[in-house]
């Protein structure tokens, strides 16, 4: 698509938004405010990468037992299942995310303590540029959460928004996928 690359590497070619075990019986244990806003905001950003032709990959941790993905978002993701913490612990993952071809991966999910920081952790070792969507992550407890994203942070990872994610993708008023992206972003 031809973006300019900015430092923190997110260009829609070489980017993919991973959606971490939003399934049916994790989300109602989350802190009520993060969850919410967490399965919003997740759904914008499936939409501006789906628009922008950027993969999506999605995990759901042991099904059987957690459920299936959350229904606002079930219909735009094809889950791999996985009973490790981290995504990388999955080969079935860990062969999608190569074959996407990336180089930044941007996470969001459940829960920000667990499964998405070891699935950071694992990738900022692999050597991929992380960033974690602060309004797309959720934990049932604030301290979980706020220490996952400070040590996310430490590690080289980058905490970001949807909205600086789905901006920074398309880098300005001129791009090519300004009007979508902006009409998308109304939805919050």
């Amino acid at each position: 698509m031809g973006q300019v690359k900015d430092r923190f590497g997110l260009e829609a070619d070489s980017t993919a938004l991973v959606v971490v075990d939003m399934q049916e019986r994790l989300m109602p244990a989350m802190l009520e405010r993060l969850s919410g806003e967490a399965v919003k905001n997740t759904r914008l950003l499936i939409d501006g990468f789906k628009t922008l032709g950027a993969p999506i990959l999605a995990t759901e941790q042991y099904p059987k037992g957690l459920g299936r993905t959350v229904e606002e978002l079930a219909s735009c993701l094809e889950p791999i299942e996985k009973t490790s913490f981290s995504c990388q612990g999955e080969p079935a993952f860990v062969e999608a995310l190569q074959a996407a071809g990336v180089k930044s991966v941007v996470l969001v999910g459940v829960e920000t303590h667990v499964c998405v920081y070891q699935t950071a952790m694992d990738l900022l070792d692999k050597g991929y540029r992380v960033h974690v969507v602060r309004d797309g992550v959720a934990s049932r407890f604030l301290s979980d959460y706020e220490q996952a994203l400070s040590n996310i942070q430490s590690a080289g990872g980058v905490i970001s928004t949807t909205e600086m994610v789905l901006f920074g993708l398309i880098r300005g008023a001129g791009s090519e996928g300004f009007k979508a992206i902006s009409q998308i972003v109304r939805k919050r």
